[in-house]
């Protein structure tokens, strides 16, 4: 009977255990660890976000998997765990960026659309025949000269960070940031910060044709081409495999 019973709150997304937990929404967290990871960095003056994109044969083009997003040409989006929930919850970071550009006449800051994108998570997690997310998000930009970075779970949660890590390999990844961080820092020593990190995550070393890098600053949204890349590795003190 008991059996029975745990696996009607295991099936049910909307339905707590005894215990108070939604299995559902755990097995999304799982699901995201076992995603390729995501690092972002709040420096003094941008936000730089850094992220692994394994191929998972040889004949795919790596440029082809996308881990960093542009939102809106100042905001940027960082994600780990399945690729088509973290695309989806981007065009709606998106859609929502533009109706408050339309709304408002200015760009939406960072708070804004980080919660926004949470709530749609969330309302996941509340509805019968839905399931959660099984992506994690990192959202930041700079808005008046204010760095901002959040990170949103599949619960729906946004948590204001000055730098961290979704993913496999996160603990990993944050136990460095938390050891090496320096909120002076500028955004070339946020790359490098990010980069090195990321490689603390990862058994296989970094190249530049499997990672994506993008610095967000006052001017905008700056993704990284692989030359750009390569230089990146180097002045981190890492392999720059072409």
């Amino acid at each position: 009977m008991q059996s029975n019973d745990q696996r009607a709150y295991d099936r049910g997304v909307t339905v707590f255990s005894p215990d108070g937990r939604l299995y559902q929404v755990e097995y999304a967290r799982e699901a995201v660890k076992r995603g390729s990871p995501a690092v972002g960095v709040a420096t003094e003056d941008a936000v730089v976000f850094a992220a692994h994109g394994r191929p998972r044969s040889p004949l795919m083009e790596p440029d082809s998997i996308e881990k960093v997003h542009d939102v809106d040409g100042r905001l940027g989006v960082a994600t780990a765990g399945h690729v088509a929930d973290a695309r989806r919850l981007v065009d709606y970071g998106r859609q929502f960026a533009e109706r408050e550009r339309l709304r408002y006449g200015e760009p939406p800051a960072v708070e804004p659309v980080a919660k926004a994108v949470a709530d749609q998570i969330q309302e996941s997690t509340q509805t019968g025949g839905t399931r959660p997310f099984g992506a994690a998000l990192l959202v930041g930009g700079v808005m008046e000269s204010d760095p901002r970075l959040y990170e949103i779970d599949p619960s729906g949660t946004p948590t204001e960070w000055r730098a961290t890590a979704v993913g496999d390999g996160s603990e990993a990844i944050r136990s460095h940031l938390e050891a090496e961080y320096a909120a002076e820092s500028d955004a070339d020593a946020g790359v490098s910060l990010a980069l090195a990190a990321l490689d603390e995550g990862t058994d296989d070393g970094l190249s530049a044709r499997e990672i994506d890098v993008a610095v967000l600053d006052d001017d905008g949204f700056e993704p990284f081409d692989r030359g750009r890349r390569a230089s990146a590795l180097d002045d981190a003190g890492l392999s720059a495999a072409s």
